[in-house]
């Protein structure tokens, strides 16, 4: 089987798993890019014989790292509340706190941070469109937005 036939077939199967595991549709799409970015640099030394579970285990293998990665990190915790209540503040008071969170979160951080949240988080670009957008690789985004998430989560806690 070629590689570009393997991507086609089993693609969806990847994504799916990506998506069962990571439950961000963002992550996902990196994952499956990553899954299949490792098989191909190991094309030449793998046994392609049953593609599908070897892309199953691998899926499974690198989501889990990924996982474990952002537990270690402290990266795990959900922020969604957080942000949610600064864009949702209706009123002068909740409005006036939430300026002050995005000033805390944004005073040491360059302005094309601020432009990448705002392409990601509130206009709804993926991590590709975003790193176009602003002309920075989608790991570039990646870093500077899980950057953002510690500083939110950090604000959460003080």
């Amino acid at each position: 089987m070629e590689f570009s036939k393997l991507y086609e077939v089993y693609a969806p199967m990847v994504y799916r798993r990506s998506m069962m595991l990571l439950r961000d549709e963002s992550e996902a799409e990196d994952m499956m890019q990553n899954v299949f970015l490792r098989v191909f640099e190991r094309w030449d030394s793998l046994d392609v014989s049953q593609p599908s579970s070897l892309l199953w285990n691998t899926t499974t293998r690198l989501c889990l790292n990924r996982i474990r990665d952002k537990k270690r990190r402290g990266l795990d915790t959900d922020t969604s509340e957080l942000l949610l209540s600064i864009a949702c503040a209706d009123d002068d008071e909740g409005e006036k706190e939430a300026k002050g969170i995005l000033a805390k979160l944004f005073s040491r951080e360059p302005e094309s941070s601020r432009t990448i949240a705002v392409l990601h988080f509130v206009d709804g670009m993926t991590l590709e469109e975003t790193a176009r957008e602003v002309g920075l690789s989608v790991s570039g985004v990646r870093k500077r937005l899980r950057g953002l998430q510690a500083k939110v989560k950090n604000l959460e806690v003080k």
